[in-house]
């Protein structure tokens, strides 16, 4: 329960190996994963990624969400192809992180890096997909996301 770090339980395995693989070539903007990485060979990264792929993914925040932030999170997820490419439950795929109860300050960080331009990813998507949203409109859908399914 690391502030702004994002739980790792559930996420596609192919996800996980290309951000380590990221971390491991100092692309990715955090010296102690970059740390953690650089010794692992491509075998360790594919070992690790099935390994946490199987754990669980994390459980909905236990504080109930706010109305009005969700309903607004809804509105713009419907109104992007989020549940596109990260899947209608935002459980992820392949290369797609699972969205769905990660930590929304972890969430919020990573949407502002990738609308700044800041943080890797694959190709422009997220930057584009991010562009035009307020900071309000950012903190709405790490919300919804944080705590999605619930009424």
């Amino acid at each position: 329960m690391i502030p702004e770090t994002p739980s790792i339980g559930g996420q596609p395995s192919f996800f996980v190996v290309a951000q380590l693989f990221l971390f491991r070539r100092g692309a990715r903007g955090s010296s102690a994963m970059a740390e953690i990485a650089r010794p692992m060979t491509d075998d360790d990264l594919r070992a690790f990624a099935e390994w946490t792929s199987k754990l669980p993914p994390p459980a909905p925040p236990a504080e109930p969400p706010a109305a009005e932030r969700l309903a607004r999170g809804r509105a713009l997820a419907q109104q992007r192809p989020c549940a596109t490419c990260h899947n209608p439950d935002f459980s992820g795929r392949e290369q797609m992180p699972r969205l769905a109860h990660q930590r929304e300050d972890y969430l919020l960080k990573a949407m502002r890096e990738y609308q700044r331009g800041t943080r890797v990813g694959y190709g422009a998507a997220m930057t584009e997909e991010l562009h035009g949203l307020s900071d309000a409109d950012l903190q709405s859908l790490a919300h919804v996301l944080a705590h999605w399914g619930r009424p």
